[in-house]
């Protein structure tokens, strides 16, 4: 039994939405369930009346009906609620007090700006009504954006009008750009002129001259100024200024419901070969998904302030966008949390008394071998939340002896595939040393053996056996969802394969080992190795290449294994230029943070580099499949790393 490190008092779970949601769902269908584990049996036993109960619960607004709730338990097609018409940025604008604060933005230069909801609503109406001249419905607008208001602005005037918003960070590479935008085909790009970071200005002018000569299906480049330094727009031909941009008068916010399965983002997912996948995913499924986990799982109420440190490239924007939907107070920050110190950043908590703070196991680690010691109070931190990769067990105990004792630590786990988590916390639960308090409700998550059976308390396959409504409803150009059933659905017929190690103990908590596909994941975003690949293979004197994650202190680092041409050296000259490459076409994550030579790299019989194989033997793992090997002999000098 692993030590339990915080323990909810009795008045500490009465006062939560858990335990609320819970009570209310015994009175309703006559049950009572003794434990948590029993409440989520229920919820996945009887999935259609779990999902359906939030509607009333949280007030969602809709038309239509709720039966059927499903109609696709076995992961066939998007079958969720196809009765039901809703609208996104209604949902996340018209429940709040509009006096109230929405989003407060902090730079990393300590500029400050508070945005009440009323103002959001003004804001995204003029946007709107601008944007209907350009946009129709189903059409898409992206953001190349930082962490700041206009980004959510941009977002929720999309929405509302039912079309389709996808974004990337602003430090991404014109390449990086490219390889997601070209396949979403936005009309309008939302961008700013440049961005800080680390108290360094990075200009995007000649960036975006690029973007708009190469995404020819651009109509408007609408350019963000939000840190006052000016910039020149004549050299693109299709750019006007956000402040221009909007309508000059105020204009109601005009909600267009489109039906629940209707596309509301496309995200952006990585595999081993090929450009990013484009995820579609749903108007109601994202929704509904997102109040669940804020609302039930992280206690999220309109009296409540949440921050989460995340780039606009990430899944956790999203997630904690969708906080809007309780009325709370959205926390944005856009910088570095380590400039001008980390400390300072930490101290962002109590200047704005946030109540559930997000990280990574990434930061706090940084945190730690920076010496940072808590000169905060912290006396309005109720819950933190970590995701990104597996929080070790030693970081919990950082948390609890160096940043606060009463606290619910919450690690979550989930992916940019399902905007959403598989294994959260919960409020009204222990939590463990170096253990997810729970699976979450409605997931029917298990871990399964190479066999597709059930292991109980080994490490195993995470799998959800039945279907939830914030699946994909698709992958962009997979007219025949070939690409979607092997992603998610070859592995195990009729499961939902995650690809990442897990275990599920016997009293319902859950530890992750990390991934088991060939996708990269440093600081908790994901990274296909084919991004790396397209930078590596326009050197001359790299003859080929393969790219794994090394597991280093609960994070993972990129490697970069180099096979080089015929009379060519590793210099520390040449590790410099490859490293060059990668940072100015992708992003400063992409960048490895070891390169070495090798003489071969491994494939498989049918034409595929094998990096799990070498993701094994350099994380000090077994291998499972070497017959598959087309050329095994050069393995050897892998297990030395």
């Amino acid at each position: 039994m692993p030590e339990i490190l915080w323990h909810p008092s009795d008045e500490q779970i009465k006062e939560t939405e858990m335990f609320r949601y819970r009570s209310q769902m015994e009175k309703k269908f006559k049950k009572k369930w003794n434990s948590y584990s029993e409440f989520h049996g229920w919820s996945v036993e009887h999935n259609d009346d779990f999902w359906s109960s939030l509607f009333s619960y949280y007030g969602i607004v809709y038309e239509g009906e709720l039966i059927p709730a499903c109609t696709d338990q076995g992961f066939d097609s998007y079958g969720w609620f196809p009765n039901v018409r809703l609208n996104f940025a209604e949902n996340l604008l018209e429940h709040a007090r509009a006096e109230d604060e929405a989003l407060v933005s902090v730079l990393e230069s300590g500029k400050r700006r508070v945005i009440s909801y009323a103002a959001l609503r003004e804001v995204v109406g003029r946007f709107s009504h601008s944007l209907r001249e350009i946009l129709q419905p189903s059409e898409v607008l992206a953001a190349y954006m930082p962490h700041i208001p206009e980004t959510v602005m941009a977002m929720l005037a999309t929405s509302s009008m039912g079309g389709i918003f996808t974004s990337t960070s602003a430090d991404f590479g014109v390449e990086g750009v490219l390889d997601r935008f070209s396949q979403s085909q936005p009309k309008v790009l939302v961008t700013c002129i440049g961005y800080e970071y680390g108290g360094k200005y990075f200009d995007l002018t000649s960036r975006l001259q690029e973007i708009e000569k190469r995404l020819p299906c651009l109509e408007k480049i609408v350019v963000v100024d939000f840190l006052g330094k000016g910039g020149d727009l004549s050299g693109l031909k299709k750019a006007v200024w956000w402040n221009d941009f909007l309508a000059s008068e105020a204009h109601p916010i005009h909600y267009v419901r489109h039906s629940f399965s209707d596309p509301l983002y496309i995200m952006y997912s990585s595999g081993t070969t090929g450009k990013p996948k484009c995820i579609v995913h749903s108007q109601g499924g994202t929704l509904l998904q997102h109040i669940k986990e804020l609302g039930l799982h992280t206690d999220l109420t309109q009296e409540k302030s949440i921050f989460y440190f995340t780039t606009c490239g990430w899944m956790m924007w999203n997630w904690l966008v969708s906080s809007l939907y309780f009325g709370s107070r959205v926390v944005l920050y856009e910088g570095s949390p380590g400039y001008p110190s980390p400390s300072e950043f930490f101290k962002i908590i109590d200047r704005e008394k946030i109540h559930i703070f997000g990280t990574s196991p990434k930061f706090l680690k940084a945190l730690e071998d920076s010496g940072w010691r808590n000169d905060s109070e912290l006396t309005s931190l109720q819950t933190m939340l970590s995701t990104g990769s597996p929080l070790l067990p030693e970081q919990f105990d950082f948390v609890y002896s160096k940043i606060k004792k009463d606290l619910c630590l919450s690690s979550i786990s989930g992916g940019t595939d399902i905007i959403g988590c598989f294994m959260l916390g919960n409020p009204t639960l222990d939590v463990s040393r170096g253990e997810i308090q729970c699976l979450g409700l409605g997931m029917d998550v298990a871990a399964f053996d190479d066999q597709g059976k059930p292991l109980f308390n080994k490490e195993g396959e995470l799998v959800c056996r039945k279907s939830f409504p914030s699946r994909p409803v698709s992958f962009l150009n997979d007219p025949e969802q070939s690409k979607i059933r092997e992603a998610y659905f070859n592995h195990f017929k009729g499961v939902w394969h995650h690809g990442d190690f897990v275990q599920i103990t016997e009293r319902g908590s859950v530890i992750v080992f990390g991934r088991s596909d060939a996708t990269l994941n440093p600081g908790g975003v994901r990274i296909g190795t084919a991004e790396i690949y397209r930078q590596t293979e326009q050197l001359a004197f790299v003859a080929d290449s393969l790219c794994v994650g090394k597991e280093v202190e609960g994070d993972v680092d990129v490697w970069l294994f180099v096979k080089l041409r015929e009379n060519e050296e590793l210099s520390e000259e040449r590790i410099a230029q490859i490293k060059k490459q990668i940072r100015a076409n992708t992003t400063p994550r992409h960048v490895p943070k070891v390169v070495k030579a090798v003489s071969d790299i491994p494939y498989t019989r049918s034409g595929k580099k094998m990096e799990l194989a070498v993701n094994r033997l350099i994380n000090g793992r077994a291998l499972t499949n070497i017959e598959a090997v087309a050329n095994p002999e050069c393995l050897e000098q892998y297990k030395g790393f």
